[in-house]
Parts: structure tokens; C-alpha cells; sequence
């Protein structure tokens, strides 16, 4: 445990941080659950929740929460299985 009141402000601010991007990150998957089960029912409709799901990738890279060229092989990934089932 640290004794510098800095130094105990910065293990409180990296906690609470870490605690935002586990939310952010759940969120995240959740929502590309959400795609796959739109794309399972009803291909047509899943649209879009594959036009949110990119927006969220999008905002994952903008927040350092996953790497550009990660969120760029997921949104291909999930275009590609968008357009195979329609």
C-alpha cells in the first residue's frame, strides 16, 4: 500500500478506471452477442444492430479500449457474415 497521499489517489483512480473498462468492455461483447442472435432470426432485420455494433467499435478505439486494427477485422468479420446471410 502506498504512503505518498498522490500515490494512494493514483491506486484509487486506476481501480475505478479498471471498473469502467470491464463495463465497457462486457458491454461491448454483449452487443456483438446481440448481432449474432439478430443475424440467427431474422437476417434482414439484423441491419441495424450491425450499424450499432460497428458505432460501438468505433467508440471502444476512440476510448483505448481495443486496438484499431482489432475493431477493423471484427466490423470485416461481421459485414462479411451480414452479407453472406442475406
Amino acid at each position: 500500500m502506498p504512503n505518498i497521499k498522490s500515490a494512494k489517489k493514483r491506486v484509487i483512480i486506476a481501480h475505478q478506471r479498471s471498473l469502467q473498462n470491464a463495463s465497457a468492455k462486457s458491454a461491448l461483447r454483449t452487443s456483438l452477442k446481440r448481432f449474432d442472435e439478430a443475424l440467427a432470426t431474422d437476417p434482414v432485420q439484423a441491419k441495424p444492430v450491425l450499424v450499432k455494433v460497428v458505432r460501438a467499435l468505433d467508440k471502444a478505439v476512440a476510448k483505448g479500449l481495443i486496438h484499431k486494427n482489432a475493431a477493423a477485422r471484427k466490423k470485416s468479420r461481421l459485414t462479411k457474415k451480414f452479407n453472406k446471410a442475406v
